[in-house]
């Protein structure tokens, strides 16, 4: 586990900077696969170096990403690493504040596509993963800390899950998207 903490965002321009798709997918590269460059990241993407250069800056003015210089080969080469694992916010911080909302819609659409990019890929993947893969959903009648006890435990999980040293066991490992969202409802 990193020794860098959460980033609790509480600041509409750094939500606002956070909430484009190709920014989004920086941060998400940059938690999985660590300290990066901008041709690195450009190569992963699919996009321009110079739009990966302008969207890492983005990031860093609101301190998001921040430069590893130590990483760096020669003065020319850039690196850098997303300045917190964790990054944090609700939308209680923001009432009426449509940044907050682009930024909640985002998320969604971005869960939901990273679903059905499984759904279109899932037949080329061997039996075992297609099969434990899975979806789930329920309804529960909770109160207000019975939900709140229910997202610290499943952080909790997803946290232990993302942040362990992963075993060298010889046991396959694909890298596994964990989403859960809980809201009041009516079926």
């Amino acid at each position: 586990m990193s020794d860098r903490p959460t980033r609790d965002v509480r600041d509409s321009k750094v939500l606002a900077a956070m909430s484009h798709p190709l920014r989004r997918r920086l941060l998400d590269i940059l938690r999985v696969d660590g300290p990066s460059t901008a041709s690195v990241l450009a190569d992963r993407t699919g996009q321009a170096v110079g739009n990966i250069s302008h969207h890492l800056k983005v990031l860093a003015a609101s301190e998001l990403v921040e430069e590893v210089p130590e990483l760096a080969r020669d003065r020319r080469e850039r690196w850098g690493r997303r300045s917190a694992d964790v990054i944090s916010w609700s939308m209680s911080d923001f009432p009426d504040d449509p940044v907050a909302a682009a930024a909640e819609s985002l998320v969604l659409e971005r869960q939901t596509a990273l679903a059905r990019q499984w759904f279109a890929e899932r037949d080329g993947h061997p039996e075992a993963w297609r099969r434990a893969a899975f979806t789930t959903d329920h309804w529960a009648r909770l109160s207000v800390a019975e939900l709140a006890e229910l997202e610290e435990k499943i952080l909790a999980l997803f946290t232990s899950l993302a942040d362990r040293e992963v075993p060298d066991d010889g046991e396959e490992r694909k890298l596994v998207f964990l989403t859960a969202r809980a809201v009041p409802g009516r079926p």
